[in-house]
């Protein structure tokens, strides 16, 4: 470490913070159909995830590979690319946090790389087969997989259990969801410490401290392990939020299978290299488990705004990086410009989150927060601009003749299992 200089010592912190962020936009993924079913207590369930997250970054470095020696070409890269990358990526991350929406912090980060890349040498810079293969391919077929798996497993779980109580089984399954949230959590580490893992090793490459090829450092996996376990344990409350009530409602069946489907397509992604999105995968899967039960419930208008945060993730964060650097490339002060722009628009999204907190206290149903209000407080939540803006990407309303007919059509379900009454769903 003596070689390192001032600038790769930044990109270091930078990709720290990244880290950061990602624990806590990604302590959903395994959290919150825990949480929501009430089968652990929200500080539980978060100081649980980060310990497994910690512990998981220590199980392999396959996905670290891929990102230090396999999205782009590290011949020609300059440290401050990755500095840029980096900002793309943190930028991206607060922003859909203050949204509440689960989006990729792994395509924030892929997304990052390219675009600072593509500014910095071109096309030449991004191997485009890996981008295909290992980046794209994944980011289509996780969440699918993830969701019929989930989809099968629940109904597979519900068919088992159809001449049972539901109340009497609840409490076993809820078991069940604190083992498979454990899992969740250990792939989550596995996967997405990896991430800042291979950053700081691309840093460290590009910088001449390492060589070419070269395995993560152990200071690199503690350190990176450390960071995502911190940011877990903070808790994202706010998509936790989203992803525990306002994607379906989850009961505890539902909320195992949903679990345990996720954690399998990770931890086989993570054994294959392939560095995938654990927020759609754990989306995919909670999406399939809500239509697996019988009169299950998916609020189809959450999850449009999610899939088009996830369309424009990579792009989104790959432009900003871009700009991020044909600035870093203007000398000394163009990095510092950069630098003081990243806190400035980090402040000014904490800030605006401050305005509607969300934390352990309202982040279910039925429970108010420390600002009064809450899914059931019965005070409305205002909508700032930036929900309204986001909010647009939803169709309008239809009229017909002399009312606007909401788009929210009920359609009557069957009747669930054991005598369980009917449900709607809305479409």
């Amino acid at each position: 470490m003596e070689h390192i200089t001032l600038l790769l010592a930044i990109v270091i912190v930078t990709a720290l913070v990244f880290d950061f962020t990602n624990g806590f936009h990604d302590t959903a993924n395994a959290m919150a159909t825990t949480i929501s079913t009430g089968a652990l207590k929200p500080k539980t369930a978060v100081a649980m995830s980060a310990v497994l997250n910690l512990v998981g970054a220590f199980l392999s470095v396959e996905v670290a590979k891929t990102i230090s020696g396999g999205l782009i070409n590290e011949q020609g890269i300059q440290t401050e690319v990755i500095f840029a990358a980096l900002v793309g990526a943190i930028l991206w991350n607060l922003f859909t946090w203050l949204l509440g929406l689960p989006s990729s912090s792994s395509h924030a980060l892929f997304g990052g790389l390219i675009g600072a890349t593509l500014m910095s040498v071109g096309t030449s810079g991004v191997n485009g087969g890996v981008v295909i293969t290992k980046v794209l391919i994944p980011a289509l077929a996780a969440p699918v997989v993830a969701g019929l798996a989930a989809l099968l497993a629940t109904r597979l779980t519900y068919r088992i259990g159809r001449r049972t109580d539901d109340k009497a089984t609840a409490k076993g399954y809820r078991a069940g969801q604190i083992a498979s949230a454990g899992l969740v959590s250990l792939a989550h580490g596995t996967n997405d410490a990896q991430k800042t893992m291979g950053v700081i090793t691309l840093a460290l490459v590009t910088g001449g401290v390492l060589s070419p090829g070269s395995n993560p450092p152990l200071w690199v996996i503690v350190s990176a392990g450390m960071a995502i376990a911190l940011g877990t344990y903070l808790g994202g409350w706010r998509i936790i939020r989203t992803m525990g009530s306002g994607l379906t409602d989850l009961r505890p069946q539902q909320g195992f299978a949903a679990q345990t489907s996720a954690a399998t397509v990770i931890l086989a992604s993570s054994h294959l290299g392939f560095s995938l999105s654990t927020t759609q995968s754990c989306s995919g899967a909670v999406m399939g488990a809500g239509l697996g039960r019988k009169g299950g419930v998916v609020r189809w208008s959450t999850a449009t705004r999610m899939f088009v945060a996830w369309c424009l993730t990579l792009p989104a964060a790959g432009l900003v990086a871009a700009g991020a650097e044909f600035l870093t490339g203007q000398g000394t002060w163009g990095i510092a410009v950069v630098a003081v722009l990243l806190v400035a628009f980090s402040a000014a999204i904490w800030l605006a989150s401050r305005r509607r907190p969300v934390d352990h206290t309202n982040v279910t149903p039925g429970e108010t927060g420390t600002d009064g209000t809450g899914p059931d407080s019965g005070i409305p939540e205002p909508a700032d601009v930036v929900t309204t803006a986001v909010a647009a990407v939803s169709p309008p309303p239809v009229t017909a003749g002399t009312a606007a007919q909401d788009l929210s059509t009920t359609i009557q379900a069957p009747a669930g299992p054991a005598g369980e009454p009917a449900r709607t769903a809305s479409v």
